[in-house]
């Protein structure tokens, strides 16, 4: 019984989230031959992966730490991650630089975690606990670049949940350890 509830939940929550993904592609302002308009990840498989990074972290949404443990959504879309982030007890950060789904974003989430701001040029991937993407970019180029600027600009000792990656270069890399056999979540463990 408690499968079929959480079916129920599941299935309702990605009702909502495809309406506005359905918005959000028809007004996005994104170039669409190299970048994604926001398109939302299946809910199940984000719960899945918050639910373990949050548990490798023992983080207790009852009894949240002194010093908070920062999430950001890299091309945050609405915001839909950063609920599920924040149910989990993290501190949930995000930036988006499309206008529609910026500014469902703000709503949902306020406008002081929510950055407009582009990838490219954003300065602080270093200050954050947790880096979650869902691949914002369609041209394997520009999507091998960004996972690379990722890696390199996240602080050490921090976790990155990177959905739909081009490259498996990070599975060799030294600096990284991959924490679940299933999930595509890793641990930056050291700089260089």
């Amino acid at each position: 019984m408690e499968n079929e509830a959480n079916d129920i939940f599941f299935n309702v929550i990605n009702r909502f989230v495809g309406c506005y993904s359905r918005d959000a592609v028809r007004e996005t302002r994104n170039d669409t031959d190299c970048e994604y308009p926001f398109v939302a990840m299946d809910t199940r498989q984000v719960f899945a992966q918050l639910e373990f990074a949050a548990r490798y972290l023992e983080l207790d949404p009852d009894a949240p730490p002194k010093h908070p443990l920062r999430f950001l959504d890299v091309g945050c879309g609405i915001g839909n991650i950063l609920l599920f982030a924040e149910q989990f007890g993290f501190e949930v950060h995000g930036i988006e630089k499309d206008e529609y789904p910026f500014q469902v974003a703000t709503r949902l989430i306020g406008e002081e975690r929510i950055a407009q701001a582009d990838i490219w040029t954003y300065e602080n991937y270093g200050d954050y606990d947790v880096i979650y993407y869902f691949r914002p970019f369609s041209g394997r180029e520009q999507q091998l670049r960004f996972e690379k600027l990722i890696e390199e600009t996240m602080k050490t000792g921090g976790i990155l949940i990177a959905n739909h990656k081009n490259s498996e270069a990070i599975d060799q890399d030294s600096r990284f350890e991959k924490l679940s056999p299933t999930l595509p979540i890793w641990r930056k463990t050291r700089a260089a």
